[in-house]
C-alpha cells in the first residue's frame, strides 16, 4: 500500500510533540503502534543497546516482532544488528531466504516474519538502537518506504533527547546515556579489530563483545583499553 504523505506528516508532527510527554515509554509505544498503521506493516519494534552493546527489546507491536528482537539479541546477527553497527538502513526481502543471518532466520521463520527492515535510532550522529518493521511475506522495500521510515526513525530522536534531559524512564535512560558515552571509542576499537583480524564490521563488533564477556568487563572499558593501548596484531 502506498504511503499516505498526509498521514505520515501528521504522525511526524505528533511524534515531535510527544517529546514533551513525561511518559516516555508511553510515547514510544504510541510511536511503534502508529508506525504499523502508517507503513502497513505486520509489526514494528524498538531496540536499545545495553552496556554490553547488545540490542535489547524495549517494545514491539506484537509477539513475532518481539521474538525477532530476542533472536537478534541472542545470536548477535540480523538486519537490526547490522543497522546498528553500520549506522545505516538495512533490509531484507525475505530473511528466511537470506543467507546473512541463518540463526535469526531459523528462529523467526515459524512465526511468519519474512521481509524485515532495520533503521538506526540516533542521538546526533550516534546510533543508540534501532527501529524495526517486518512483513509476513517477501517484500521488496522501495526507496520511498526506506526514506519515509528513515525520517520516522530520525524524529524519534526527539523523545530520547527529552528523556535524557529530564532523566526519565529509569533503565532506558541509563542505557541511552551509556551508549552515547561509549559509542565513539567502541567504533574505534571495532576499526582496529577489523584491520588486525581481517573482519567485517559486524564480526569485529561481535568479537569485541565476546572479549568483554570473557573478561567479565563492560564493552566500553575493553574498547577504551584497545584504543589507548593497542595489543600487537
Amino acid at each position: 500500500m502506498p504511503i499516505d504523505p498526509e498521514q505520515l506528516a501528521a504522525s511526524l508532527r505528533a511524534l515531535e510533540r510527544s517529546g514533551d510527554d513525561p511518559d516516555v515509554l508511553g510515547a514510544l509505544s504510541a510511536a511503534v503502534l502508529a508506525c504499523v498503521d502508517i507503513f502497513d506493516v505486520a509489526g514494528c519494534g524498538l531496540m536499545i543497546a545495553d552496556e554490553h552493546q547488545i540490542l535489547r527489546h524495549v517494545m514491539s507491536s506484537d509477539a513475532p516482532g518481539h521474538a525477532l528482537e530476542d533472536a537478534e539479541a541472542a545470536h548477535g546477527e540480523g538486519p537490526c544488528t547490522d543497522s546498528f553497527v553500520d549506522n545505516t538502513v538495512i533490509s531484507t526481502t525475505d530473511i528466511v531466504a537470506d543467507e546473512r543471518w541463518p540463526h535469526t532466520a531459523a528462529a523467526v521463520a515459524p512465526l511468519g516474519v519474512r521481509a524485515v527492515l532495520g533503521i538506526p535510532i540516533r542521538l546526533g550522529a550516534v546510533p543508540l538502537g534501532t527501529l524495526d518493521v517486518y512483513r509476513r511475506g517477501p517484500h521488496e522495500w522501495d526507496d520511498a518506504e526506506r526514506r519515509a521510515l528513515r525520517r520516522y526513525g530520525d524524529v524519534m530522536e526527539i523523545i530520547f533527547t527529552s528523556a535524557l534531559a529530564a532523566e526519565r524512564a529509569g533503565e532506558l535512560t541509563h542505557q541511552l546515556q551509556y551508549a552515547l558515552d561509549h559509542r565513539i571509542v567502541i567504533e574505534r576499537a571495532v576499526g582496529y579489530l577489523m584491520g588486525t583480524r581481517q573482519l567485517d564490521a559486524v564480526a569485529a563488533f561481535n568479537a569485541l563483545r565476546r572479549d568483554a564477556r570473557d573478561q567479565r568487563r563492560k564493552v566500553g572499558d575493553v574498547a577504551r583499553e584497545i584504543v589507548e593501548h593497542p595489543p600487537p596484531p
